[in-house]
Formats: C-alpha cells, structure tokens, sequence
C-alpha cells in the first residue's frame, strides 16, 4: 500500500481536521443527515481524519419541546443509522450531534461514526438552564456516566464522558469530544481529557450568537486550546437554525496552543467547512518539556479511567498541500499589527535589560563598536534609550569606529554618521597598524607582503576590535555592550574568546537577524530619530551584510557562507524551539518559502529579498546549520549575558539552551539525508 509523500503533513507527524457547519433543517434527521454525509465526502476528498459538526446537528438544536417527541427521536436513529452506513467507506471519522435515549432518559450527545461502526457516544455534561437556553427541560447531564454502553439503530457502542478515541499506525492522534457548554465552566471535560492524552478537542456547539460573543467564544478556544497544549475544534449551529428568539453566526474555529489556524466566515447562508493540519507532534513534544503539564494530571487524577476507542484511520497517499499558516519568517511575524507588537517589546526588553545591568554595575560610561552594519546600529540605539531612561548623557556612551584592512567608505561614513545622529561621544581607532604588527609576530604571510587572507587574517582583526574595547572599558570605568545577535551565536559566525562573542552585556544575543532589520525600522519610524536619522538607517538596513574583513573588490557576503539568514533563523526557530527533525524543518521550510508570490511578507521587507527556496537549497543550507551549529556550542556555552527577547527561545547556556560542546550532529544530519528526497 502507497503511504504519503514526502510532500503531505501525514509523513511529519500532522493530522488533518475539520469543523463544519451544514445549513439545518429544523427537526428534519433525514435531511441532516444527507447534509452531513455530503460535507463528509468532501472532508474526505480533501483527505481530513476527523471532522466535527454542531451540537445536535440531527435534530436542530432550536426546537424547544419536540426533543421529547417520539417520531423525531426515532428519526434521529434512523438519520444515525443512513450516517453509520454512508461511512463504510470513509477514511473520514465523524462527530455529529444527536438527542438519544438511554435507560429512560434523554442525553445531549455527540457522536462519533467511522469506518461503518459507531465508535461511541459521548454525553454533555454541563446544561446550561440560564438565560436563553432552558437544556435542563429537556436533558439529563452525562456528569458520572462512565463504563456503559448504549444501542442506537441496531449498533451497539461505548456510551460516557469516559472516551478518548485513538488512531495508531502511520498517523497517530488521539481526540477527546465535548459540547458546547462544557467549555464554559471552570474545569471543562476536555482538560482532562487532555491530560489523559488527547491531543485533539472537538467541541460540538450550538452557541447563538449576541453582540460581542463571538469575540468571547475565540478566548474560551483559544486559551483552552493553550492551557491544554492541544488543537481545539470548534463548531457552531448556523444557517437553519430557528430565529424565534435567538440568532446563530456559524462560528467555527480550530486553534493549536493559542493560535488561529482557520476561521469560518460567520453567517454564511449555506453550508460551511474550514480545515487545518494539527502538528500533532508538535503538541507531544510541547507536552513532554512542559513539565507542569504532567505534574496538573499527576495533583489532579483522574476522575475516572479512560476508555480507549480505536479509530481506523489510514492517510492518503501521495502529495498533500499543507492547510495551515507557515510564517516565512517565525521571529517576524507577516501581521503589521502583531509585527508592531513585537518590536515594540522587543526593543523595550532589550533597553530595559541593558539599563538594568549599568545600574547594577555602576558603570561610568558604556563603550561600544560601531560598524556602519545592522547589528551595532541597533546596539547603539538600544544603548542611547537605555542611558535616557536611566537619566543620564547619550555622551557616556564611548562609541568607536575601528577600521581595518576591508572596512568600505560607506560603512565607515555611515558610522560616523550614526554616531552623531545619536549624539554619542565618538572616536575612531584604526586597527591596521596593530594588525600588521600581530600579523607580522606571528610570522603571518601577510606580514610578508603575500595576499593570504585566511580565518589568522580575519581573526586578528576581529580579536583586536574586541581587546581595544575592553581596554577602552577599563581606561574609562566603563562596560563592553555587545553587538552580536541570536543567528551568529546558533552559526558560530563570531571570533570566540578575545572577539566578537564576548562582551560585558549584550542586548542583542536574544535578536535574530532578520528580526533586528525590522527593529531598526521600527525605530526609524517611531518619531525617536529625526528624518535625517531615519535616511540613514535606512541606508544601513540596504548595506550588503558583511563583516568586512578580507579586501578587495566583492563584498564578503556574509550570507555567501553561512547561508541566508532568512533559512537559517526558521531552522534555528525549529530545531531549538519544537525539537523537530531536520526532514520536517526542510518540509515546513519547503512550504513556506517555495512560492515567493504565496503568503503574507513582513512590511517593509525589499524587493529583492523576497524570493522563493527549492527543496534542494533549503535541505543544502540546513546541512550547514545542523554542521555549523553542533560544531560552535563551545562558543555559546561561554557567551555573555543579555535578554531573552522572543518565545521562539534564546541560546544562554543559563537559560533556554544546554548541550555539550562536544555532541555530533550524526544522527540529525543522517534522518536530513533519509528524510528529503532530493
């Protein structure tokens, strides 16, 4: 049998859903079901696992007394048995909602149906009797029925609020089912069936909908979706309905640890689907790390054990497109608003940080290296905030140029340039006569008139850099502020000891590059600078990334030999942050950066950096992060303090980040060659 490919989220641990909601004909199963069958058939052409339809989807939930007539409780076994039936062949399990009998009371059910069987029936246990609904007239709660079983339409099947239903093999998943208002109390079922293992929360809902309550309902899904560490699943009653007294928006939803995934378009008029790939594998990584998790199902206990329904569930085979936003860039989110948010925090974490350990230190002044490139731009700028808040000159701040044997014009003018806008105290100190001198020591070529320009030539420079600022620090009683970011540190791409990996602070080992570029534009347009200031940070930002250390004409591109930075902070974002395989990272990274015209990009991002990646770029330059990455740990178990910035993580060896400095990176590049097939 043909298993998914490379090129389907099945093959990466992801499980496909859907919530949806047909238009209802009021106390009417036959014709609901019909409805549910032909939504079902789409599910399963689009090659969903599970999908979940709204809360007494069979019957209509707004029909007040005829719940308790015979000939439409009866219709709705029969609707169950035409659905028990249709699913024979449906890889599709479904959930629908259902008014059923049972010992001579009446429940508010939810349903589960596949493969031909009715898997189980899983009772409400929370009636809302408030207000506009009035559920205690008609229904008994499922509170404490557990360990039965139930008959509907001839199929006999496990019937409590002690069911989890499990798939194994190829794709497995495990979701847990509850209804509408059990979601609205304190501890809702779905909690602990979370802790008992469900990866998935379908809720079956009515919900009708008044000014403001869908805003309501969106919190409810979503923080339960992250208090849980789970999807959340979300279908409500819409087009059909009954408009007697109430009115209904067909709201569904489906949130992964407190994000957004799909939303359906409210008050549609006809019939409404969204879908999402759930990173099931993502949600156990997050579990097992999540040590509080554990420990709540540890203090908390189950009520009850619970029973385990298998569910048979075989992925389709072949490609499948992934249903499910990928940030081309994880630390820079594509949402203006959401981007705003984050720089704003971001640059006050780090100025707060750095303000915090001068005052601390009782540092006279602070020296800094300033390049012309992105990384000291912003230090500085963090810099001059940190000494505005703390009260005290930007003139403490001892900003040096410090050119060497690569250093351009443009660079060095626009140090300057930046040092002045700042109003900073500024100096230059040329290193090109110590150099020489070390160089020559050392009985380097260079010395000797030969144009060797090998990693001795570029580390005496960058180690002397370093060392004129740590002496400038002692002449001036002052402290080193580093300039170093998040992607240099997870590459190596620093000289480590007496270089650019070390400083007395830095406020920029928690920034990624490709977040400080927008963090520099964040301040050009926040009114902090003036429009002349604003010119030149804009220059920056379009200056070649360089660290200008070998002459001659080309540019030392610096993304010629770590790879582009936009790649590799999405590998360090998933590698660090998720624990994912390399074969995954290359899956997710495919998806994002394939197609340059799809998606959303962050504003302001240029022109020419918005390209597209092939599968073999991608897999090439993850090769070189997984090698550069294990091979430089010896560096970041040393490195200096400074914030951590973005929930995607940090690399201090004190905080988000331990590893040996001698661990191999075999078993990560071995899964990237068996994994990518290119």
């Amino acid at each position: 049998m043909s298993k998914p490919s490379f090129f389907s989220p099945y093959t990466h641990g992801m499980t496909r859903v859907a919530a949806c909601v047909p238009r209802v004909r009021l106390a009417d199963p036959a014709t609901n079901a019909q409805r549910v069958i032909h939504m079902a058939r789409e599910a399963e052409t689009a090659g969903v696992a599970v999908a979940v339809f709204p809360e007494l989807n069979l019957s209509g939930y707004a029909i007040d007394d005829l719940f308790q007539q015979d000939a439409l409780l009866a219709a709705v076994e029969t609707a169950i048995g035409v659905l028990v039936e249709a699913s024979v062949g449906f890889c599709t399990t479904i959930v629908v909602g259902a008014p059923l009998r049972d010992g001579g009371r009446l429940y508010n059910t939810a349903v589960t149906i596949g493969r031909g069987r009715i898997l189980g029936v899983t009772p409400k246990t929370y009636l809302p009797n408030y207000r506009e609904f009035y559920e205690r007239r008609w229904f008994s709660s499922g509170q404490g029925v557990t360990g039965r079983q139930i008959v509907v339409a001839g199929h006999s099947a496990p019937f409590g609020v002690d069911l989890l239903f499990r798939a194994e093999g190829d794709a497995p998943f495990t979701f847990g089912v509850e209804i509408c208002e059990d979601v609205w109390t304190p501890i809702p079922p779905s909690a602990r069936a979370a802790l008992a293992g469900a990866e998935i929360l379908l809720n079956l809902s009515a919900s009708n909908i008044t000014i403001g309550k869908s805003e309501t309902r969106r919190l409810l899904c979503a923080s339960q979706s992250a208090r849980c560490i789970a999807a959340y699943v979300y279908s409500a009653a819409g087009a059909g309905e009954s408009s007697t007294d109430l009115a209904w928006d067909g709201h569904a939803d489906i949130h992964e640890m407190g994000g957004l995934l799909a939303e359906t378009t409210r008050f549609a008029t006809q019939d409404a689907m969204v879908m999402a790939d759930i990173d099931v594998a993502r949600l156990r990584q997050e579990r097992m790390r999540t040590g509080s998790f554990n420990d709540t199902g540890d203090a908390l206990g189950a009520a009850w054990p619970y029973r385990i329904v298998s569910v048979d569930f075989t992925p389709p085979a072949g490609d499948l497109a992934l249903v499910r936003p990928i940030e081309r860039f994880p630390f820079t989110p594509s949402d203006p608003a959401k981007l705003a948010e984050n720089c704003y925090e971001a640059y006050n974490i780090q100025v707060q940080g750095l303000a915090r350990r001068v005052e601390a230190a009782g540092s006279k002044s602070l020296v800094i290296g300033i390049s012309g490139g992105l990384d000291s731009t912003h230090a500085l700028i963090v810099a001059a905030k940190a000494m505005d808040q703390l009260g005290r000159p930007r003139t403490d701040i001892l900003a040096y140029t410090l050119p060497g044997f690569a250093t351009s014009d443009r660079t060095k003018s626009n140090a300057w340039a930046l040092m002045k806008a700042i109003g900073v105290t500024a100096g230059e100190i040329d290193i090109r006569p110590a150099a020489r001198q070390m160089l020559a020591d050392l009985g380097h070529p260079f010395a000797q008139g030969e144009p060797v320009y090998d990693v001795t030539f570029e580390n005496v420079q960058a180690g002397l850099r370093t060392d004129y600022l740590f002496r400038l620090a002692n002449h001036h009683h002052g402290m080193v502020v580093g300039t170093g970011d998040l992607s240099e540190l997870a590459l190596g791409w620093c000289t480590y000891g007496v270089g650019d990996q070390m400083s007395h602070y830095n406020p920029n080992s928690g920034v990624p590059k490709t977040l400080i570029q927008h963090l520099i534009r964040f301040v050009a347009a926040s009114g902090d600078v003036d429009a002349a200031t604003g010119d030149l940070l804009e220059d920056i930002l379009a200056t070649e990334i360089s660290p200008e250390l070998v002459p001659g004409e080309q540019v030392q591109a610096t993304e010629s030999f770590v790879g582009p930075y936009a790649l590799q902070d999405f590998n360090l974002y998933y590698l660090t942050r998720y624990g994912m395989a390399p074969s995954k990272i290359a899956f997710l990274a495919w998806t994002a950066w394939h197609d340059a015209a799809a998606g959303a990009w962050p504003v302001g991002t240029p022109d020419d950096a918005r390209r597209a990646y092939d599968l073999a770029e991608i897999k090439r330059w993850l090769e070189l992060f997984l090698k550069r990455f294990f091979a430089n740990q010896f560096k970041r178990s040393a490195m200096p303090n400074g914030p951590k910035i973005s929930s995607g993580g940090a690399l201090s060896p004190r905080g988000d980040w331990r590893m040996p400095s001698d661990a191999t990176a075999d078993a990560w590049l071995s899964e990237l060659q068996a994994g990518v097939p290119v």
